[in-house]
Parts: C-alpha cells; structure tokens; sequence
C-alpha cells in the first residue's frame, strides 16, 4: 500500500520517530540487524503507541437514510427529517440529536457500497475483509489487528466482544474474542471460587492429567487447551479484571452513555482501552427493518446515539480519542424504495458508515450517494478500503501477512487504498 508507507510515519514525535528510522536504516544497511528485529522494533513501537478500535455494530443493516444520509423531501426519503449538526452545511436523520452535536469530531463515509446482501456472508465479509469459503475461517480485523497491537504484559484479552461475533479464524486462541453478555459486570468464568494456591493446585493436577492424554497422541489440542487456560489463570488472578466492573464510575459518566446495555457496552470499552485491550465490540441488534422501519429506527437509534456520543465524549475528555478508532457500521444499507410493510429491505450497493478518533479528521463527509439514494454517486469506498482506512488509523501495515492453514500467506487487507484525505 504505497499510501501507507508515508502514513505509518506518525508514529511518534517527529524527532524520536526520525531518531528511531535513521537508527534503524543504520542498523539494517551495516548488517547488524536482520528482517526479523527490525519488524520485532517496529512491533513494540506499535504496542508502545498504545493504539486501539471499538466497532460498533449495527447488526441487522441499519437504514442510511434514517441515519446519517437522510433524503428529506423525496420519495424514497419517507418521512425522516433532516436536522443540522455542529458543522455547517451537514445534516442527519432526526433521531441522532446528540451525534449531531458531536459531528466536528466525526467522519461519514456516504458512499460506502459491496455486493453482498445476505445477512450471514455480508456480516462475515465486514468484519474480515474477505467472503466466506467452504475452506478457510479467516481471522476478524479485529484479531488481526490485535496480533500488531497487543501488549504480551497484559492480562486482558487483547480482543472483547459485547455480544456474539466473528472469531479468530486461524490465528487461533490467542486473539479468539471473549465475549461479555452484562456489561458492567465481572464475568462469571472469571470469578475465582477459591484463592489463589489452591486454585493454582487444581490448575497443576489438570496439567498432569492433560500430560497423560496428550501421551496418547493428543498433543496439539491438549497444547491449545494448556494456552486457553493459562491467559484464563492469569485474568482471573490479575487486578485488571477489575476493568470489568463499573464500581469506580460517577453517576455522572454513567449517565453520559445512559443505561442500556449499548450504553453500558460503550463505558465497558472505553474502560478496556484504558486497561490496554486493543480491539472491542459492542453491539446493538434489530437494525433488520423488513416492516415499521420508521418506528423501529427511532427505537433502536436512542440508545445508540447516547450511548456512541458519550463514548466519543469521554474518550476525548481522557485523552484517549486521538490513539482510539471509533467506528460505526453494520453489514450493509437498506433500499432506497419503501416496500408495502413501510419497511425497507437489503442494499448493499450504496450504504454508510462513521468514524471518529485514530487521527481522523471530524466534520466532514466523504463520498455521496445519489438524489435517489439507489447508487454511489462520488467517491466509491469498498470493503477493502475501509479495512485499509482502519489500518492507516492504528499506523499498521495491511499488507501484513498471516500464514493460513491452507499453505499460503493471507494479508490483513487484500487490495483496497486507504481513504488520505479524512486524516491531517
């Protein structure tokens, strides 16, 4: 990605990143450093820079045009309204009051579009970059960004999920998701039910008994299994287990994102952040308006918009905004045509999505679908652009490859060109 190579220069101060390339390309032309340092140095500069995303998943496919590309006064644009927002000369669907406050800080993509419009393949499509096959699982972005990210000192997974998602595919149990259902709450199957020597006696009778079965030629699963249960021992016994809880949160900063559990699932991830988790999900379910799509949208968006605004709110008022990648989107738009149930159904031709933080520059909109809304009329942004986008965000390479199980090396992104003119 010949754009990313002058983007992934930020990260550090001018005079320490120059320092460290001069280094470095000294290093590397005197040949005293080989490949695999030089991207072992470059890895800890990245985890040192502390970067992390939230995704905020609208699963369902939530409506453009009762979001943030409303068509007041046209056919297809029903009776949404449009309201003004901070930035002059950009507007939103009526049901998103206090984003709309928040819009210097944001960026919309408007002419997001793909061609997947079943459920199941578009979901699997947005969070991995790639289409399903009968073959491979392919890892989420968000376990592969968390594979460049990561901090190995950390006790937290490095990949949580507020809710069901896509898994690790084949970068296996290190950055497989742990999924949280009550935000707010320590997880039960972190809970401790004994103290700390005996619960460390038990863990040894079970090694010694996997020892045996693995004796019997089941050595690879009882190694994954031994690797499972020692990043659980080492949570359940860590001190930032506590990130989990809400105990230490005013009353004030709970009701900035409000008590739903989107809500509640907006606070557990700016908590994550700060206590080093490098990718979080949070989502939010019913955006699928077949019928009532109007009613619906209105219902669902309320504690979206409390609960993303005051995520973006805190982040910034910590300090946290700048290295953290907000993102907004679901598996793919609505029609633009209203069907007889007042409800719309799947278009992924031309759909939109948002994002704040990571170096994104707010207040603007990017791309622009047409009067009508049935197609992208400037600035195209695929699937594999927005994934380059993120990447650009968290200053790493897409280009970057795992190797799969199929005996070939698969990139983070395949393809795609980073959107340059949303940063600086």
């Amino acid at each position: 990605m010949s754009q990313l190579s002058s983007a992934s220069q930020g990260f550090a101060s001018p005079n320490r990143r120059g320092f460290l390339q001069t280094s470095l390309a000294g290093a590397a032309a005197a040949g005293t450093l080989g490949m695999h340092d030089l991207c072992a140095l470059r890895a800890d500069e990245l985890r040192r820079g502390g970067r992390a995303m939230i995704l905020l998943w609208m699963q369902g496919g939530p409506s453009q045009m009762e979001t943030f590309d409303p068509k007041p006064g046209t056919y297809n644009g029903g009776p949404t309204t449009a309201i003004d927002t901070t930035v002059p000369g950009i507007q939103i669907a009526q049901d998103w009051p206090r984003t709309a406050q928040l819009l210097s800080e944001i960026a919309i993509l408007r002419s997001m579009t793909n061609k997947e419009g079943e459920h199941q393949r578009a979901t699997y499509q947005m969070h991995t970059g790639y289409v399903p096959t009968g073959t491979l699982r392919h890892p989420s972005v968000g376990a592969a960004l968390a594979k460049e990210l990561s901090d190995k000192t950390c006790d937290l997974p490095p990949v949580v999920s507020v809710g069901p998602t896509i898994g690790s595919g084949f970068l296996g149990v290190d950055y497989e998701p742990f999924v949280v259902q009550a935000p707010g709450e320590l997880p039960g199957n972190v809970v401790g039910r004994v103290k700390g020597p005996r619960f460390n006696r038990r863990l040894d009778l079970l090694g010694r008994l996997e020892d045996e079965f693995a004796g019997k030629g089941a050595e690879a699963q009882v190694a994954e299994h031994k690797q499972l249960y020692d990043k659980t021992r080492r949570m359940v016994l860590s001190e930032q287990v506590k990130a989990f809880e809400f105990a230490n949160e005013s009353d004030e900063t709970k009701q900035l994102y409000g008590d739903s559990p989107f809500g509640k699932g907006c606070l557990l991830a700016r908590r994550l952040v700060e206590a080093g988790v490098r990718f979080i999900e949070v989502r939010s379910n019913g955006w699928d308006t077949h019928q009532d799509n109007f009613k619906q949208v209105t219902k669902l968006a309320g504690p979206v918009d409390r609960g993303m605004s005051g995520l973006i709110t805190d982040l910034k008022q910590r300090g946290l905004l700048e290295n953290t990648l907000v993102v907004w989107m679901g598996e793919f738009g609505r029609t633009p045509k209203i069907n007889p149930r007042t409800g719309r159904d799947h278009f992924p031709r031309a759909f939109n999505a948002l994002l704040a933080g990571g170096g994104v520059r707010g207040g603007q909109v990017y791309g622009a679908s047409s009067a009508d809304g049935q197609q992208v009329k400037d600035n195209p942004v695929t699937v594999q652009d927005l994934f380059a986008t993120m990447c650009r965000s968290l200053q790493v390479d897409p280009a970057t490859e795992n190797f799969s199980p199929i005996g070939r090396p698969l990139k983070i992104v395949d393809g795609g060109r980073a959107i340059e003119s949303l940063f600086g």
